[in-house]
């Protein structure tokens, strides 16, 4: 047993051994009660399955009172599935219809982040249950009354038995960021305006903190919605923030920079204006207040966007100056964007209306934000969609098979094609060779259990909890194979139960497994067999195309001079956006499948470029939209040639990654060897009497170019990316 059950369980096991004993409690509580109790089989059967459709086949991301509450808004839906199916299963023509129209539907709900992707197995689960024998619309009262009996104990299962303790808030992970930067700003308005490695080493992990990849999925802000928006439109912002304070290069020498006493008063240091620091440390603590609960009163947040203004305003300085002056420019406005997510995050459309640009779903109401969110994916190049039209057509044709060959219980080669089908062709082969071994040793122990216990249902009722105990402990934790052979023993046992059952039980169980299995394997390799890898490569390369595009199209707008055309309203920045949520979606189901499925290309850093395209978003939008509406002079002759040279180097970097990526894309028909940018790229003479707007946009330019130069570095594609060593820009 040693193989088995560690002496000394993992918090693996742990957490299975937690999740097994609320659903074995749910389930089995709900089938006795109802068959033995109410003798309705009918709704003992919903009663079970409905629990472990729910908790054992899903995934519920949170603790157990935020998953009860998803629970709570799921029921209402099982209903309307079940009654669907009812319907729609006497006919196999209507219930390949809408096996196929219900499963896309539900497989596409994973667009609205972690809590709609872990319901979405269960409740297909819900729809397929009545879609098979017996065909009795008559019994819907009781299917009903059985999948919302089981529900509802494992409701009560979730927030009673065992509970885990909830995960911290993202809301406080961004306010202890925002104090974090705080922080960092208040120690370098002073000498020797630099942060310790200490304090630099916090920094970091609060950034880090604020990574996805570090974040429990049922705390990520993922959904569609405007505050889910908002709030990771602030973290992003405070990584951001974060990033480009470790970063800020000190005063020139023989400037000291403005200080103010206790009364906000700036001293006569020989530097005209506010400090920006302190406005910045301000707006960070009033933010993190502002995320806790707290209502301050604002004035910190409007005492920045007055520090900003006068930063994009200053024109007098050396270029050392000039230079300091950018940088501040960056840390005013990361803490400004951080600052007005966070007060949207929390007040929603009540908030004070920002400026137009990255603050675009700040006024949408939530019907148009959620249709952004679909028909921005509804497309063959979203692997949401991929997915999605994998798994109906798989489940369609598994239900066309199951009802042209009356094959008895057709649920369970549903079940094989919905549980087996992965992304990756290879990934399901694999998948099914284990899975199928599993189920023949579960069918062999499973007929030897039938045909020595026969029709004695009290071992089985008796043998059934246990087994259920083990079966969800060890099966989550020691693969498909192990979940497979004792799951198809549950099934006998429940079966068993409703009714006379023989050996040849288990054999139906192994032949709709294996039926199941190659249907998902069929389907997995007619659709998108490779999974996101060829999507990712894709994504990435139109993403730098555009962002080459952005970066040639802001530098001639910058030199030329004249009315500043903000982004948002500029031709290539919704497709820029776009770009970033299709690579980012391709990136997060790339880094879900196994290692080994697809090799990536050696020295490929994803995350980088990735960085790159957000960077390239904020960074535009920054240079173009001032605070007010102004016409802008040209820049001097040099200073204009500098800055379109400048610009046209980073592109042309940009397309030979894009070209070195993805070889087979439109913008060179072979690859290009990508030359490694270098920090030089941007390190051009200072042409005389260059404007601030000059040094803004040099400054933007060389962190894109350190951007390429990550992205050409001889790294592992998922080796992690330290946003704090240079400054980067994220967008929400």
């Amino acid at each position: 047993m040693g193989g088995v059950f560690p002496r000394r369980p993992s918090p693996a096991y742990r957490a299975a051994a937690r999740r097994a004993l609320r659903v074995t409690t749910a389930a089995t509580a709900g089938f006795y009660v109802l068959l033995h109790g109410f003798d309705s089989a009918v709704g003992a059967t919903y009663a079970l399955f409905g629990a472990i459709a729910m908790a054992g086949l899903s995934r519920l991301p949170g603790s157990g009172r935020q998953r009860a509450v998803l629970l709570v808004g799921v029921v209402p839906v099982c209903w309307v599935l079940i009654t669907l199916g009812t319907y729609l299963s006497v006919r196999t023509w209507s219930a390949v219809v809408g096996m196929l129209v219900v499963g896309f539907a539900l497989a596409f709900t994973a667009v609205g982040g972690p809590r709609f992707a872990g319901a979405a197995t269960g409740l297909q689960l819900m729809y397929i249950l009545p879609s098979f024998p017996p065909y009795d619309p008559g019994s819907l009262g009781e299917r009903l009354a059985g999948a919302t009996f089981g529900l509802v104990l494992l409701i009560i299962a979730e927030t009673t038995l065992l509970p885990e303790p909830a995960a911290l808030p993202y809301r406080e992970r961004a306010a202890r960021a925002a104090d974090g930067a705080a922080h960092c700003a208040d120690r370098l308005r002073s000498a020797p305006y630099a942060l310790p490695e200490a304090t630099l080493r916090t920094a970091r992990a609060l950034s880090t903190g604020l990574r996805s990849s570090q974040v429990p999925e049922a705390e990520r802000p993922a959904g569609a919605g405007l505050r889910q928006r908002a709030l990771a439109h602030t973290g992003l912002a405070a990584r951001t923030l974060i990033g480009r304070l470790t970063v800020l290069p000190p005063p020139p020498p023989g400037a000291v920079p403005p200080r103010e006493d206790r009364a906000g008063a700036a001293e006569a240091t020989g530097v005209r204006g506010p400090d920006p620091l302190r406005a910045v440390a301000d707006a960070a603590r009033e933010t993190a207040a502002r995320l806790r609960g707290e209502r301050p009163d604002g004035r910190a947040h409007a005492r920045l966007r007055r520090v900003r203004r006068a930063l994009t305003a200053a024109e007098d300085g050396s270029p050392a100056e000039l230079r300091r002056n950018a940088a501040l420019l960056e840390v005013a406005d990361a803490a400004l964007a951080m600052s007005t997510a966070a007060d949207i995050a929390v007040r929603g459309r009540a908030a004070d209306p920002p400026a137009p640009g990255r603050f675009w779903y700040a006024r949408m109401r939530a019907p148009r934000l959620w249709w952004r969110r679909l028909s921005g994916h509804a497309g063959s190049r979203s692997v949401f969609f991929q997915n999605a039209v994998r798994i109906s057509l798989a489940l369609a044709a598994a239900r066309l098979i199951a009802g042209v060959d009356t094959l008895p219980h057709g649920f369970w080669v549903l079940l094989a094609t919905l549980t087996l089908t992965r992304t990756t062709v290879r990934e399901t082969r694999k998948t099914e060779r284990i899975a199928l071994t599993g189920t023949l040793v579960g069918a062999l122990a499973a007929a030897a259990l039938l045909a020595l216990v026969g029709t004695d249902i009290e071992v089985y009722a008796v043998a059934l909890p246990p087994l259920m105990l083990v079966t969800f402990t060890l099966g989550p934790v020691k693969g498909v194979g192990w979940a497979q052979a004792l799951f198809t023993v549950v099934v006998a046992l429940v079966f068993a139960q409703l009714a006379p059952a023989t050996w040849q039980l288990a054999e139906f169980r192994l032949l709709d497994v294996l039926a199941g299995s190659a249907i998902g394997a069929v389907f997995g390799l007619l659709a998108w067999p490779r999974g996101a890898h060829d999507e990712l490569r894709r994504s990435v390369a139109v993403l730098l195309r555009i962002a080459a595009e952005i970066v040639v199209a802001t530098t001639a707008q910058i030199a030329a001079g004249g009315r500043r055309v903000p982004v948002v309203t500029a031709p290539g920045h919704r497709s820029l956006q776009h770009a970033l949520v299709m690579a980012e979606s391709a990136y997060a189901q790339y880094q879900s499948e196994p290692e080994g499925a697809t090799p990536p290309p050696a020295g490929q850093d994803w995350q980088a470029a990735l960085i790159a395209g957000h960077h390239t978003l904020w960074g535009a939008d920054r240079l173009l939209v001032p605070p007010d509406p102004v016409v802008v002079p040209p820049l001097g002759r040099e200073a204009a040639e500098s800055v379109i040279r400048t610009g046209d180097r980073v592109a042309a970097d940009m397309l030979l990654a894009s070209a070195r990526i993805d070889p087979t894309g439109d913008t060179v028909e072979t690859p290009v060897p990508l030359h490694a940018p270098t920090a030089s790229a941007t390190a051009v003479d200072d042409p005389p009497a260059a404007p601030r707007v000059y040094y803004a946009t040099v400054s933007w330019l060389a962190s894109l170019t350190t951007d390429l130069v990550r992205l050409a570095a001889d790294a592992g594609a998922d080796a992690p990316v330290d946003e704090t060593a240079r400054p980067t820009v994220t967008s929400g």
